[in-house]
C-alpha cells in the first residue's frame, strides 16, 4: 500500500460531531466500501470482518439469530473501525466498560518510512500490546484500521424490556439513576437544561435490559425506513425559547406513572436515527455536541447546569448517565462518575461557552469525549488526558514522520 501528499486519515460514516474525522490537508480514504464479514465463530461469538462493516448491517445480520455487540452507542451509523477510533461506550458503560474491552484483535495498516507506504500489522493484547492500546481510543491518528475481531454478545431474544420515569428535579433524577445503575444493565436519563430553580435539571430516566423469551414477540423486530428531514429551516429556529418549549413538552408528555413496555434496539439505542439528517433542524448554522464526564458529583453538576444557562447555552438532545471504570485505551474518554452531553446551536458565543466548561470540568477532575468535541484547547486536552504522553510515545514509535493526522489532531496537538 503507499499514499502520497501530505498526511492521510481513514474515515467512516462521519458521524463525529466535531474535526475528528477532517483529514488535515493530505487525502482521505474512505472505508465503508469496505465492509464484507470476513468470519464468525458461534462457539465463541467471535466476528472477525473488515472496518467499513456498519453497525446497522452488523445488527440486520446478526440480531435474528440473537447476537449483538455488547456495547453500542446512539447511534447505528458508525463503522466497526470508527467505534474502535472512538471506543464507543452506551447506556451499559457501568456494566460492560467500553467497545474495547471486547476487542479482540485489529488489523492494521501503518506507516513504514519516509515515503508514505504501508505496513500490515496485527496487534492485540499480546501482539504489539502497546499499539492496540493506543487504538482502542486513539481516533484513527496510530494507523488505519482495516479489519477487526470482535467479541458479539449471544442474548436471550432480540427485543429489550424497557421501564421509564419522569422525576422533578436534578437531585431526584441523579439519585433514582445511581440507585437504578446497581440492579439494571442499561440506565441513562434525558434531562431538562431549560427548567431553573427547584426544577433544575428534571428529567426521565430510563432503564433496560434485553428481554426474554416469554416477555417478547416471537418475531424479531422490524426495521425503520426513516423519513429524512428537509433543509427548509433556518438557522436561529433552535434557539433558548424554542429548545424550552420543547423540553417542557417532552417532560410533559411523559406523564407521572412509570412506563414499561418491550422495544426493539432501534427504539432504544438509536432515537436520533429516527429521523435522517435530523441535524438539518439546526439550520446551516449547526450545532456543537459537549460531552464530558466527571466524578458523580451532584453539586458538580449542578454547578454546570447553572453556569451553562448564564451563559446562553441550551439544548433539547441531553443525556446524562452512570459511568463504570475506566477503559485501558490510553484517550479513551470514560471514567468512573456520570457523563453529560448536550446538543448546542451554533452562534457566537459557544466557543467562549465550551472554555468556560471547560474550566470548571478540569476543576472537577473531568474530561470531554473526543468524538463529539470541535473546540477544547489544547492545554485543557493535556489537563484532562493523563495517558497523553504514552500515547505521543506510540504515535511517535509506528508513525515517526506525522503520516497520519486530522484537523483535531492538528488543533489538540496530538498528531
Amino acid at each position: 500500500m503507499r499514499v502520497a501528499g501530505g498526511a492521510v486519515l481513514s474515515r467512516g460514516l462521519g458521524r463525529a460531531y466535531g474535526d475528528a474525522a477532517l483529514p488535515s490537508g493530505g487525502p482521505v480514504a474512505l472505508t465503508t466500501h469496505a465492509d464484507r464479514i470476513l468470519g464468525f465463530d458461534p462457539d465463541t461469538g467471535v466476528l472477525h470482518a473488515e472496518a467499513g462493516l456498519s453497525l446497522s448491517q452488523l445488527m440486520r445480520h446478526f440480531l435474528p439469530d440473537r447476537w449483538f455487540t455488547p456495547v453500542s452507542p446512539g447511534t447505528q451509523y458508525v463503522t466497526l473501525g470508527g467505534m474502535v477510533a472512538s471506543d464507543i461506550h452506551g447506556k451499559n458503560h457501568h456494566v460492560h466498560g467500553t467497545i474495547g474491552n471486547f476487542v479482540r484483535a485489529l488489523h492494521m495498516a501503518v506507516p513504514d518510512g519516509e515515503n508514505g507506504a504501508l505496513r500490515r500489522v496485527r496487534c492485540s493484547r499480546d501482539e504489539l500490546p502497546d499499539l492496540f492500546w493506543a487504538t482502542i481510543g486513539g481516533m484513527g491518528l496510530t494507523g488505519h484500521v482495516l479489519e477487526v475481531e470482535l467479541e458479539l454478545e449471544r442474548l436471550p431474544s432480540p427485543w429489550i424490556y424497557e421501564e421509564t420515569s419522569r422525576h422533578g428535579s436534578l437531585e431526584e433524577v441523579f439519585g433514582v439513576l445511581k440507585e437504578e445503575s446497581k440492579v439494571w444493565p442499561m440506565t441513562v436519563a434525558w434531562i431538562d437544561t431549560s427548567a431553573r430553580g427547584a426544577a433544575m435539571g428534571r428529567g426521565i430516566v430510563m432503564r433496560g435490559r434485553w428481554a426474554e423469551p416469554d416477555e417478547a414477540p416471537k418475531e424479531p423486530p422490524p426495521w425503520r425506513n426513516a423519513p429524512e428531514v428537509p433543509p427548509i429551516f433556518p438557522s436561529g429556529v433552535m434557539n433558548r425559547a424554542s429548545v424550552k418549549a420543547m423540553n417542557t413538552a417532552w417532560y410533559l408528555k411523559h406523564g407521572r406513572g412509570t412506563v414499561k413496555h418491550v422495544v426493539g434496539p432501534e427504539a432504544f439505542y438509536y432515537q436520533l436515527d429516527m429521523l435522517t439528517q435530523w441535524n438539518r433542524g439546526y439550520g446551516s448554522r449547526g450545532f456543537t455536541q459537549y460531552q464530558c464526564v466527571m466524578p458523580s458529583d451532584l453539586e458538580a453538576y449542578r454547578a454546570v447546569l447553572t453556569r451553562f444557562q448564564e451563559l446562553g447555552g441550551c439544548s433539547f438532545v441531553t443525556v446524562f448517565k452512570d459511568c463504570g471504570e475506566q477503559g485501558e485505551g490510553l484517550l479513551s474518554f470514560p471514567k468512573a462518575g456520570t457523563s453529560l452531553a448536550v446538543d448546542i446551536p451554533m452562534g457566537p458565543r459557544v466557543p467562549a461557552l465550551v472554555e468556560e466548561l471547560n474550566r470548571m470540568v478540569v476543576g472537577h477532575g473531568g474530561r470531554i469525549y473526543l468524538a463529539k468535541d470541535a473546540f477544547t484547547s489544547a492545554e485543557h486536552f493535556a489537563q484532562m488526558y493523563p495517558g497523553l504522553e504514552a500515547f505521543l510515545e506510540v504515535k511517535r514509535r509506528y508513525d515517526p514522520s506525522g503520516k497520519i493526522s486530522s484537523v483535531l489532531a492538528e488543533r489538540l496537538r496530538i498528531g
